[in-house]
Parts: structure tokens; C-alpha cells; sequence
């Protein structure tokens, strides 16, 4: 007897709303309101690299397919930026230019993980990246890392705890979204030979490799470059997030087999958005990274001083516990009297197993709105 039609369990069980499920309470009203749920940037890509600069009559093909793999510009320009700042030989056949970083996680983890295999996520993570594992039926699981692991010995033993025969990979963000820590080398280092030691995979979210407000940001690949896939992203570097344009470096022999999933996904990325990428990684963009991480530093310590929380080490988020403020009606009352102050935050159990925490993004409005919402806030968390 052939089944009933039905969606997939593994997806059914997936969350729809990642964000916030409140923000359609807010279509209606009158006044300001504070987008923190949302990780994006007030500012816009730097000039020459906007949708609005590019012509069809500089640019033909800009409305038309761009190779699978990449624009050759784009890619050129990737590898240069690969050598430059990890000092692998890296060549395009390394390279997927990918619609946006989820994309590229995407379809790393769909050439990677098979049917009830496993994931070890350091937690709190990205929401997406574990609705992707679900989605090609592997399963996620959350490593509690930040704030609990203090020592190179405490963040080894902690993803070795959770080490089973089905673990095939190991996922981790720095600087960290959502809690804005940034994984020291030494931690890295540990780590990458743990996974070596293990045979894992080794999945390194670096989106945010430009806004490490301290010191310089360590890369992962280098450590271990036949196992690593390193994300990377337009959307986080030079404020494109619409374009939908970012990358993955990694293994060439396995490549190969990223570009599978990726062609049969989301085929091929928007070719206006790779030649604003290509635009701004070797013109304006370093500039105008230099800029805003300066801006996000400063506003990000600001918010943090006067909601009594650290300042964040990257990123552009605060992750904090709001347990002392909570009712009989949970997590789910006080986001529901953030939204009566035109506030959003994002909820902790997107981010793994916090039922009481809260993520604020700081630069997804401008700074005078987002110190506005700030103040909104604070009366709620003293």
C-alpha cells in the first residue's frame, strides 16, 4: 500500500519562526520601533558596490546565469583574499561562491552528512545551522560552550563528552553568533586536533572575521585544511545581506561534491551580487570594514555598559539571561512586553538549550534608534 502524503518528520519538527514569531504585532503600530532580532546593519555597501552602480552596459550577463561555481572575477578575487590572510595555497577549485553563507553551509553539509549522522554544534550557535542538519535528515547536537568552558582542557572535554559513533562533524562560529565571544587560537587549535585526531570534519563559521574588535582573528583552515570548510560572507563584511552573495573554502578533491548539492539547490548565485561583491573586495570594501567595525565596537560597548552586561569581543550581538525578569508566563511573556514597547529580541531556544536567554542585535538600526530602544529596554531587565 503506497503511504499517504505527508512533509518529511524531520522538517515538520523544524521551528518556522527562528527570529521572533512576534514581529507581525508590530505591522500596526504608531511610534518607533527596535528591530534587535534580526542580525543586519543600518549602514549601506560602499559606494561603487550598491545595486544602484551597476549597468547592464558595464556589466553584460548582469541579468543573466552565473557559472555554478562562480563569477571568475569573484573567484580570482576570493583566492587572493584566501592566500593573503591564512597563507594556504588556496585555487579556485577550493572555492563555491555560494548564495549567501547559508547556502554555502547548506550545501557543505549536504555533501557531508548522511541519514542519522551527527553534528556537534558548539552552542549557543547560528539558529540555521542546525535546521539545515535537520534538514538533510542528520541531527544536530548542541555542545554548551559559552559561558560554561573557561580552559583549552574545558573546551576539549566538552565536545569530546558528546562524541558518539555517528558524529561526523564538528561546528563552531568565531567571533560567535550570538553571544559575540571570540574563540582564542589556542582553544582552535585544540579543537581542530581533537576533530583530527577523531576524523571529523571540521565546519568554521567565520562571517564575521572583519569585526573582532580586539587583536587579530585567527583562521581555522590553516589548522587543519583537508578536513575544514570555512564560511564566509558579503552580507556580514560589507553590509549586503540582501544580495545573498557569500563562500565557502575548502578541500578541493571534496569540493567537488559541494557544488553538487549547491547546483541542485539554489543552482547558481545572483550574478549582480557577485559583481558587487568582486567590486567591493577589491575596492572599497576593506575600507569600509575598517569603518564600521569601529562603529560597531564603540556601539556595542555602549549598549552592553548600560544594560550592566560585557562588553561583546566581536560580532554584532549581546546574549544575555533574562531568568530574574521572568513570570509565570516564561520567555514567551517578556518578549510579548518587549513588543508592547516596539522592541524585538530574538529567542534564546533558537540559539540551543537557553530557555531564558535573549539575543540583541545593535546594528541592525541606526545608532541613535538603537540607544533609543536600548533605554526602552532597561527598565525591563532592572
Amino acid at each position: 500500500m503506497p503511504r499517504p502524503p505527508h512533509v518529511s518528520p524531520h522538517v515538520a519538527a523544524m521551528p518556522g519562526g527562528i527570529y521572533s514569531a512576534l514581529a507581525h504585532r508590530l505591522e500596526a503600530r504608531e511610534g518607533e520601533v527596535y528591530p534587535f532580532h534580526v542580525g543586519d546593519t543600518w549602514m549601506e555597501p560602499p559606494d561603487g558596490c550598491r545595486m544602484e552602480d551597476l549597468r547592464t552596459a558595464d556589466h553584460p550577463g548582469l541579468h543573466r546565469y552565473a557559472p555554478v561555481q562562480g563569477l571568475p572575477a569573484l573567484l580570482d578575487a576570493i583566492v587572493e583574499r584566501q592566500r593573503a590572510r591564512t597563507g594556504l595555497p588556496v585555487e579556485r577549485r577550493d572555492v563555491l561562491v555560494a548564495a549567501g553563507a547559508t547556502g554555502a553551509l547548506g550545501a557543505v553539509v549536504g555533501a557531508l552528512v548522511a541519514p542519522g549522522d551527527e553534528v556537534l554544534v558548539l552552542a549557543p550557535h547560528w539558529p540555521l545551522i542546525a535546521g539545515i542538519v535537520r534538514a538533510v535528515h542528520g541531527v544536530p547536537v548542541p555542545v554548551p560552550f559559552f559561558p560554561e568552558v573557561t580552559s583549552v582542557a574545558e573546551a576539549v572535554a566538552a565536545v569530546a563528552a558528546r562524541l558518539t559513533a555517528r558524529t561526523v562533524a564538528l561546528y563552531l562560529s568565531t567571533p560567535n553568533n550570538p553571544t559575540g565571544r571570540v574563540l582564542p587560537a589556542a582553544w582552535l587549535e585544540a579543537l581542530a586536533a581533537w576533530a583530527s585526531d577523531q576524523g571529523l570534519w571540521l565546519l568554521a563559521d567565520e562571517v564575521y572575521e572583519d569585526y573582532q574588535f580586539e587583536g587579530r582573528h585567527a583562521y581555522t583552515r590553516p589548522l587543519l585544511p583537508g578536513r575544514t570548510f570555512s564560511a564566509h560572507s558579503f552580507s556580514k563584511a560589507y553590509g549586503m545581506a540582501g544580495n545573498r552573495c557569500g563562500y565557502v573554502v575548502g578541500p578541493g578533491e571534496v569540493m567537488e561534491h559541494v557544488r553538487k548539492v549547491s547546483t541542485h539547490t539554489f543552482y547558481a548565485t545572483p550574478t549582480a551580487a557577485q559583481v558587487a561583491a568582486a567590486r567591493a573586495l577589491t575596492g572599497p570594501g576593506d575600507a569600509w570594514a575598517a569603518a564600521a567595525r569601529a562603529r560597531y565596537a564603540d556601539l556595542g560597548a555602549r549598549v552592553a555598559a548600560r544594560l550592566g552586561l560585557p562588553a561583546p569581543e566581536g560580532s554584532t550581538f549581546l546574549f544575555f539571561d533574562v531568568a530574574r525578569r521572568l513570570d509565570a508566563r516564561g520567555l514567551q511573556g517578556f518578549l510579548e512586553d518587549c513588543v508592547e514597547r516596539g522592541l524585538l529580541l530574538a529567542p534564546g531556544p533558537s540559539f540551543g538549550p537557553y530557555p531564558t536567554h535573549v539575543r540583541l542585535c545593535y546594528t541592525a538600526a541606526p545608532p541613535d534608534v538603537t540607544l533609543r530602544g536600548v533605554e526602552a529596554l532597561a527598565p525591563l531587565l532592572a
